[in-house]
């Protein structure tokens, strides 16, 4: 953060983002998978900064654009602030592991053997392994004059080795890639394993026969992975975006990792290669590609696992009649507490149903499996109109995205994208149903994307209503998406047009509460806060005298606290055994409060660059709903929430002497369980609203 600036920086917040999550892996409070789980989700975060944050940061540096930025901060200065931190975290995440989590996995029976600590039998064992199957797709690859260093993939695991010839004493270097094809642990028996690189280090006399092996170097390398696509270069977003895809394995290096016990001459000779500066260069203890750990992480030990989540099933939505029971009131279904199979449901009940016209719905990202797009394809071989607006430029989604693009086509869906300059991010769907003479709208909202794999482990808050309005409106975001339009919408905020000049106003009504002595509360969930216009207006009703309370579970740009800035503004983030994804936006006091929904962060990129969705809840039970599960939990949570403060530093929150500790999410698991059970009427079934 610039001396005085109004603003923190938006990359040391990402940092102390996922600072938090490895302090949860540092916890002892969790079942020890859960630990490696949380480590893993650390290194693989990482990762993705370096691709896409540094990276842009790099680029700025070579376009020659250093001025400061929003924070005060030049590129330059952002780097080196980012250099520092991550060294420091890194070191902490290393230690973590070697000195607590690998000896504490032993203990449970779990062993991550090294070179050299397998008995004989287990020895014999690999090592047929790796005959049969590791050492056909290995290449050594030789770097001397007649051999240039090879290119090196995205994230792949190398191992630099130093040979020589015994006849001549002469030292040769070459590089053996890791494969990613097969494993990276090696189970050896029970649960134990030794990392592909060790076993891969243990023979490399055969890829080398008579070499003498004088050293075996692990190293790691990041590209920039981001994808920037011209407008004038869109003709077909799908073959452009299909082609910068297959383009994008050759970003720029950004990042080499190496094992600290490199010698200086293998440093220099890699970073000379991969036309890097000493700044680039970061130092890891083994096992490098710490991500990987998720592998371990997934082991099937029930004993070092959270227990599973008792999901609340709507089965009058999953059973019986989806569309009588959305007609008997609008449902909120609030994930992943509330099970995601009514969302399937609905639309497995929809490519059925002889009355059913037409489905439209936007995917953002659907997985490799995906139980949606087969429903959409059963429904366009059925006789139904279906539209699909596929967001192909999902980050590392595209290659998935394009392919069910494919699948959607080829079965007679219409396709349609987003623009290359504008996502969409939307989560809606819509049902056109004809009943009797008329004809109705049914439609789900959400924060949240179309996948049951996420929906388990994101929180999330979708709706499925059949408001007339809200259809309306929904059907006319579909008509502007596939065509061209400038819709008048009644009930939602939609970016890049009306949404943030909605939230500014919605933010402005409570300063002016404020100002004529009312009371003027503003609860926001969010994933990052960054947009200045928002910030200042969020500082200018803090101001005016409102309460204001936010929840933001990564990024914060906006400094509470000041005196005469901020003072009234709590900012706080929750980082718990599910990711916190739902946008819920709170504004007045409790009894006279709007509530909304949405697929936006505050963020400039969601406000202008993104087709977003807020739309309003309008049911006072479902409201109330929403402030027993997702707003009183996250205000009184002291276990897993940490405040910020005006400096960026977060502080955990911990229970006062003698109190109880409260976690937010287990009391969302208990708040929905309790409202599952009471919201079962004599005769067995389901009220309106579940």
């Amino acid at each position: 953060m610039a001396e005085g600036s109004r603003l923190l920086s938006r990359e040391l917040s990402w940092l102390a983002f996922n600072e938090r999550v490895l302090e949860e892996a540092a916890d002892p409070r969790w079942p020890l998978l859960e630990r490696v789980k949380f480590l893993a989700i650390f290194h693989s975060n990482l990762d993705e900064f370096f691709m896409i944050r540094v990276a842009g940061l790099h680029t700025l540096l070579e376009q020659g654009e250093d001025g400061p930025g929003p924070d005060g901060l030049t590129a330059r200065e952002q780097l080196d602030r980012i250099g520092i931190a991550v060294r420091r975290l890194v070191r902490s995440a290393s230690a973590l592991l070697s000195g607590e989590l690998l000896p504490a996995l032993e203990k449970a029976g779990i062993r991550l053997h090294r070179r050299g600590t397998l008995e004989a039998e287990a020895r014999a064992r690999t090592a047929d392994y790796f005959h049969s199957t590791v050492f056909p797709v290995l290449t050594p690859l030789a770097v001397d004059p007649g051999h240039p260093f090879p290119f090196i993939s995205n994230l792949s695991l190398s191992l630099a080795v130093e040979a020589e010839d015994p006849l001549t004493g002469e030292r040769r270097f070459a590089r053996v890639k890791v494969p990613e094809i097969l494993p990276r642990f090696v189970p050896v028996g029970g649960d134990d394993f030794i990392p592909l690189e060790d076993l891969i280090e243990s023979h490399l006399d055969a890829l080398f026969p008579g070499m003498r092996i004088v050293g075996v170097y692990p190293f790691r390398i990041t590209r920039d992975m981001d994808m920037a696509i011209l407008e004038a270069e869109a003709d077909d977003l799908l073959q452009v975006v299909d082609r910068q895809v297959r383009r994008r394995r050759f970003g720029h290096v950004v990042r080499l990792e190496l094992d600290s016990q490199t010698p200086e001459r293998i440093r220099a000779l890699l970073l000379d290669k991969l036309q890097l500066g000493r700044d680039d260069l970061y130092e890891c203890c083994a096992p490098l590609g710490a991500s990987a750990l998720m592998a371990l992480a997934g082991l099937q030990r029930p004993d070092l696992h959270d227990p599973p989540l008792q999901l609340a099933v709507a089965r009058e939505l999953v059973e019986g009649d989806v569309f009588a029971a959305i007609r008997a009131g609008d449902v909120l279904l609030h994930h992943p507490y509330d099970s995601f199979a009514p969302v399937l449901a609905f639309l497995r009940r929809a490519a059925a149903d002889p009355d059913v016209l037409a489905i439209k719905m936007t995917l953002y990202r659907t997985g490799a499996s995906s139980d949606i797009s087969k429903s959409l394809i059963t429904a366009a071989e059925n006789g139904k109109q279906v539209a699909v607006a596929i967001e192909l430029k999902a980050r590392f989604d595209e290659r998935n995205n394009i392919e069910w693009a494919r699948a959607l086509e080829r079965a007679g869906v219409h396709v349609f994208y987003g623009s290359a300059d504008l996502k969409i991010h939307a989560k809606a769907a819509l049902v056109v149903r004809r009943e009797g003479d008329r004809i109705r709208r049914y439609v789900h909202l959400s924060t949240g994307n179309y996948n049951a794999a996420t929906s388990r482990i994101y929180t999330d808050v979708g709706l499925l209503s059949c408001a007339e309005e809200i259809g309306e409106d929904v059907s006319e975001l579909f008509n502007a998406l596939s065509g061209f339009a400038r819709p008048t919408y009644r009930e939602l905020a939609v970016a890049p047009e009306t949404l943030a000049p909605r939230l500014l106003a919605l933010i402005g009504e409570q300063a002016e509460r404020a100002r004529a002595g009312k009371q003027a509360r503003i609860f926001a969930k969010m994933n990052a806060l960054v947009d200045v216009e928002v910030i200042e207006a969020l500082y200018a009703a803090s101001q005016a005298g409102a309460q204001i309370d936010l929840e933001v579970r990564g990024i914060c740009c906006l400094r509470p606290g000041v005196k005469g800035l901020s003072e009234t503004i709590r900012v706080f983030s929750v980082v718990g055994r599910f990711l916190e994804h739902s946008r819920v936006f709170v504004f007045g006091p409790e009894g006279d409060e709007q509530v909304f929904l949405s697929s936006a962060d505050w963020m400039p990129r969601n406000f202008q660059r993104r087709v977003e969705l807020m739309f309003p809840v309008r049911h006072p039970e479902l409201r109330l709903r929403l402030r027993r599960e997702v707003v009183e939990p996250a205000l009184s949570d002291n276990c897993r929430a940490r405040d910020l403060d005006a400096s960026g530093t977060y502080r955990r929150r911990s229970p006062a002497p003698g109190e109880l500790e409260r976690d937010a999410q287990h009391a969302a698991v208990a708040a929905v369980q309790r409202r599952a059970v009471h919201s079962a009427p004599p005769g067995g079934r389901r009220g309106r609203r579940s």
